[in-house]
């Protein structure tokens, strides 16, 4: 891309702020201010101006996505527990004029049953899901592709 760096909102559902010291076993050694960072570093490269938010709100999270939406700013997001049950976030999710990537750290079909279904998948461009900070910068990587298309 050239120019004024594209827009992208990577927003973060419920505990992802704790990121680094919350199972590290599960969700890795990387700080939630390392995984801003990385995104931010990665989104210069790949063309684009990657805003990093984290919430343990659900109504906020829906208002990021109504922002979103109303300026047709693309959007990585990791919506957290909120995945498994937040129908009102999926809604919102759905009204999207943009691209959506929902990305997971870990592998949620490789964990409790519960964690199998995604209220978000079906109204996403695509899930990335597994690879640990990783997952957030192959959503970056896709986007920026999709973006180019």
């Amino acid at each position: 891309m050239s120019g004024a760096l594209r827009r992208v909102l990577v927003l973060n559902g419920p505990n992802l702020g704790r990121l680094g010291s919350r199972e590290p076993d599960v969700y890795g050694a990387t700080s939630y201010a390392g995984l801003v960072e990385e995104c931010a570093r990665l989104g210069k490269e790949l063309g684009l101006e990657a805003e990093v938010r984290e919430t343990n709100d659900e109504g906020e999270m829906i208002r990021w996505l109504h922002e979103a939406a109303d300026g047709a700013v693309p959007v990585v997001i990791n919506p957290g527990a909120f995945t498994h049950y937040s129908y009102g976030m999926r809604d919102a999710a759905a009204q999207r004029t943009a691209p959506l990537i929902e990305v997971h750290i870990s592998n949620p079909y490789a964990r409790e049953q519960f964690r199998h279904t995604s209220v978000i998948a079906a109204v996403a461009s695509g899930t990335v899901a597994g690879f640990g900070i990783g997952s957030y910068r192959l959503a970056l990587r896709a986007l920026a592709e999709e973006l180019n298309d």
